[in-house]
């Protein structure tokens, strides 16, 4: 009994030891906020570069062609993507989006 006593003694002295958060800590809850902006996320993952012929030929991959940005909103409204079935994704296009200005 005494030395069941002694444990559970011993195991909340462990508890509070290792649960205690210091007003002089750095951060006090380390998971409190799980989402960092986009400025520490580019900080603490960077790219390689040594890899410079790789993340050239990568550009193309960022930037769509004008074509392929079209043909996905094409894509999007389902009476272009029937009119493209027949008549391509161009002339699709032309019909449904052509006539819109954006400035």
């Amino acid at each position: 009994m005494r030395t069941v006593v002694i444990l559970m003694l011993l195991a909340v002295l462990v508890m509070a030891a290792t649960c205690y958060v210091s007003i002089y800590s750095e951060q006090p809850f380390a998971f409190s906020d799980p989402f960092i902006n986009r400025q520490r996320a580019n900080d603490f993952i960077q790219a390689d570069t040594r890899l410079g012929a790789i993340t050239r030929e990568r550009i193309r991959e960022r930037t769509k062609a004008p074509q392929e940005r079209q043909r996905e909103i094409c894509e999007n409204y389902y009476p272009c993507e029937i009119y493209a079935s027949h008549h391509g994704y161009a002339a699709a296009y032309m019909h449904y989006f052509g006539r819109r200005r954006t400035k």
